[in-house]
């Protein structure tokens, strides 16, 4: 079993971004980015916690 370790702070607020997005244009119209959100979201949120799971896996991440 792989030791886990807290992600570093760029990683989760990466992976928070993300998620942050995909949860946003449920609700809110974003302007610039807003249709590749829209027409993604639902890889937003999964790449999202894959960068947060990979964080929690990597010491390097």
């Amino acid at each position: 079993m792989p030791k886990l370790s807290p992600p570093r702070a760029v990683t989760f607020l990466v992976s928070l971004a993300l998620i942050g997005l995909a949860l946003a244009s449920l609700y809110l119209r974003i302007p610039t980015i807003g249709p590749t959100v829209v027409k993604f979201r639902t890889w937003f949120f999964v790449g999202g916690y894959v960068v947060l799971a990979l964080g929690v896996v990597s010491r390097s991440l």
